[in-house]
């Protein structure tokens, strides 16, 4: 058996992931916000073979996720987590509040330690695990349109990037994700041009054969990526004069995928 746990499986991009991994042989324990839309994807995931396990935390909630992680792992060990759950944000046209900026980060980033952080001794102990952390091209660049956004997601990446190499010792293998968009109901919200936008079903795809081959840094598109890295090399004053004109995103959705 094969257990799997993913975060924000309620929809798009985690939930597509669910989807793709649902087997016969295979344990998902899928965590999502909204508990009809969880429930929903259990059920198809069910459908496909798969022995699931849904449920409805808070990812903010630390003691809630410490004993969440830890009793799925007693009931299975687990053999990979992909901490999805997450939002997009942005400032919006009337600029990004500091209520804003430390929900963005309570979500993305000290929702993802609360799911990484219990289950990383408990794989350091028996040689065995990969975790994968949902990162953004975002946070390649900070972008005055989304900046506590950026931030966060560049936290998640340089975080991840760092743990790899540590928990490589241990044969714990750590993937840092950093999509471009993805359909998905959040960037639904978006009232702008996306470039390179993509299926949550193909960037599931991506996303698996990249961890099946433990890849670092999983980016993509690769146009988009390519572009991102880019723009860490130019000066300053080119870039902050290129991103001033990006439209804003959306403000702060009410709840993370």
């Amino acid at each position: 058996m094969t257990h799997i746990l993913i975060t924000g499986a309620s929809s798009g991009i985690g939930e597509a992931l669910a989807l793709h991994y649902a087997a016969p042989g295979m344990v998902l324990s899928l965590l999502g916000r909204d508990q009809t839309r969880t429930h929903d994807v259990a059920a198809r995931c069910r459908a496909k073979g798969a022995a699931v396990v849904p449920a409805t935390i808070d990812v903010q909630n630390e003691a809630g996720m410490t004993a969440w992680m830890l009793e799925r792992d007693a009931a299975t060990p687990l053999d990979l987590v992909i901490a999805n759950a997450g939002v997009s944000a942005g400032s919006g046209a009337a600029g990004e509040t500091p209520e804003q900026t430390r929900q963005i980060f309570s979500i993305n980033v000290n929702g993802l330690f609360n799911t990484v952080l219990p289950i990383m001794a408990p794989m350091q102990n028996r040689k065995h695990g990969q975790i994968a952390l949902m990162a953004s091209i975002a946070g390649f660049r900070g972008l005055p349109s989304a900046p506590a956004y950026c931030a966060s997601k560049a936290a998640i990446k340089v975080w991840g990037e760092a743990l790899r190499g540590g928990l490589a010792r241990d044969n714990v293998k750590v993937s840092v994700i950093c999509p471009g968009f993805v359909v998905s109901g959040i960037s639904k919200r978006n009232r702008f041009p996306m470039p390179f936008l993509m299926s949550a079903e193909r960037a599931a795809q991506i996303i698996a054969d990249g961890l099946q081959a433990n890849r670092g840094r999983i980016a993509f598109p690769w146009p988009m990526a390519f572009m991102a890295w880019i723009m860490t090399t130019l000066p300053d004053a080119l870039i902050g004069a290129i991103t001033a004109r990006l439209p804003h995103k959306e403000v702060l959705p009410e709840q993370p995928t």
